[in-house]
């Protein structure tokens, strides 16, 4: 197991998110080993406001050492605002190989929950089972945009096989957990030849299933019709989540429909529901 190699301070951990479907989030690590590269939204940032200066220096994580510090003080202020709070949008929470990330991580966690407070995980790293024995309302995910270990190495190189994170999520759906899975971003059929329908398959007993298109990648916006090619999957996606009676969320942007009728638009940009 790789452990960071330095730690931070900070003055403050919890804050309001704008993410579309989030509420409150923490992120208690600078950076991130998985070292995505569709690119990485958190790392474009970091690089803009001057955290980090390289993606080299990205992909070496630090640790915020004062983490359950911080949510002593801030979670007794909070908790009556707060629905649940999300890790993380900017980092992971599991990073693949690194305890003592994951450690810090399902402190925060139970932290949150010795309060009532409610969490929700995102992970392209593996799920420890240990989580199943925290509250019963916390929501675990991963996020799976393919089944191909090659786009995997070459997308996400730092971050757990596909096998590992499904194996991992099961288990905890499994064991009484709720579950959801992130398929954002989806890549075009120019970065990766691939069937939709074996990965919605491949996690059918998840929860909730949320859907989104890749950002930010030239070589997404030069595919050909590529809007009616996010519409048709999306399409795809709210029929496989409705047969299997999966909660679903499209995330905005990923479709435009310029004739659809009001009650189909409502029934695709159906809100996230409490799984």
């Amino acid at each position: 197991m790789t452990r960071c190699k330095a730690k931070i301070l900070r003055k403050s951990m919890l804050y309001k998110t704008k993410v579309e479907y989030g509420d409150y989030t923490m992120n208690h690590v600078l950076g991130c080993s998985h070292g995505c590269k569709y690119p990485c939204y958190a790392m474009m940032m970091a690089k803009r406001f001057g955290k980090v200066h390289s993606y080299e220096e990205w992909c070496e994580p630090v640790l915020v050492s004062n983490t359950i510090e911080l949510l002593d003080k801030e979670i007794p202020r909070l908790k009556d605002k707060i629905d649940h709070v999300q890790l993380c949008f900017t980092t992971d929470s599991f990073m693949y190989g690194y305890d003592d990330v994951c450690d810090m991580s399902l402190r925060a966690i139970k932290r949150l929950n010795v309060d009532d407070v409610p969490c929700v995980v995102l992970s392209k790293g593996v799920l420890p089972f240990e989580l199943a024995s925290c509250s019963k309302e916390n929501v675990y995910g991963i996020t799976l945009v393919s089944l191909d270990e090659t786009y995997r190495e070459e997308c996400e190189p730092g971050a757990a096989p596909y096998v590992e994170r499904i194996a991992a999520l099961k288990k905890l759906h499994d064991a009484g957990c709720k579950t959801w899975v992130s398929m954002e971003p989806y890549p075009t059929p120019n970065i990766v030849e691939q069937e939709l329908l074996p990965i919605l398959e491949a996690v059918s007993f998840a929860d909730r299933i949320i859907f989104g298109r890749t950002n930010y990648n030239k070589v997404v916006s030069s595919f050909p019709d590529v809007k009616s090619w996010y519409n048709d999957l999306v399409l795809d996606v709210v029929g496989f989540c409705s047969e299997k009676a999966i909660d679903y969320y499209i995330k905005k942007g990923t479709w435009t429909f310029p004739k659809i009728k009001d009650e189909e638009k409502r029934c695709i940009m159906k809100p996230v529901n409490a799984v």
